[in-house]
């Protein structure tokens, strides 16, 4: 196994293990599990690309009492190891498990149409120099496979109704709108401030399988206050666990 170190989301509510040297989760992981609600008991839930679980780990906190099935499928076998610690160490391993498989082949494990909810924060890079360290370029680079092609898999892993969420780049915005144009519906985009005044940085998409409501475009949440601290609004994402819908 690799070098490894522990560490908390959600407060110290939560506890994580990830590479010393290699991908380490950002907040984007926790204020994307943030925009999943809806979670009815013993859903099935998709974290693709799931890198050291950080969004899965923290949907696990939030929804420990409706008993979801929550699986990540993960390219990294490092990865893949850590995080399956890391939900044994929060006494998630019941309903939580990481499995190491590469998207861009058919899934033994599941059949298609097969979750609930199925959350990803995919490789952003398409034509950035990658890293240097392999864990760190694999996580942020694509190789041969696309967005349009990560975001189709998605779409065929999700049930009839079923809930899709996405952060990325501001700038692929359009492409991740053409790509579930016509395939999904109750689209949501909500921007990420950084801090008052700036453009945002990220997006993340919320959407729905089988339902035609309009899209909206959301108020996004502003993280930083000038001075650095978190904004009341992150800090009861980040910290205290809170769903988006609930603040």
């Amino acid at each position: 196994m690799v070098d490894f170190s522990k560490d908390y989301l959600l407060d110290k509510k939560v506890k994580i293990f990830q590479p010393i040297n290699g991908y380490r989760a950002s907040t984007d992981a926790v204020l994307l599990s943030s925009m999943v609600s809806k979670v009815k008991k013993g859903d099935r839930i998709l974290d693709v690309g799931s890198g050291t679980g950080a969004i899965s780990l923290c949907l696990a906190s939030r929804f420990v009492e409706k008993s979801p099935q929550i699986f990540g499928v993960e390219l990294q076998p490092d990865l893949v190891e850590l995080s399956n610690l890391s939900a044994r160490e929060n006494h998630f391993d019941s309903f939580l498990q990481y499995l190491n498989c590469d998207i861009k082949e058919k899934l033994q494990f599941f059949e298609n149409c097969f979750f609930n909810h199925v959350i990803s924060n995919p490789p952003y890079a398409q034509d950035d120099m990658p890293s240097p360290n392999q864990s760190k370029a694999l996580a942020h680079n694509h190789h041969n496979f696309s967005l349009k092609d990560w975001i189709a898999f998605c779409i065929k892993m999700m049930a009839p109704h079923a809930y899709f969420y996405m952060i990325n780049r501001a700038e692929a915005v359009d492409e991740i709108l053409a790509c579930i144009h016509g395939k999904l519906g109750h689209i949501e985009i909500i921007p990420l401030f950084s801090k008052a005044g700036q453009n945002a940085k990220r997006i993340i998409i919320r959407a729905q399988k089988d339902n035609h409501t309009p899209t909206k475009i959301f108020h996004g949440p502003i993280i930083h206050l000038d001075n650095g601290e978190y904004t009341e609004t992150a800090h009861k994402i980040l910290r205290l666990g809170l769903g988006f819908d609930e603040i």
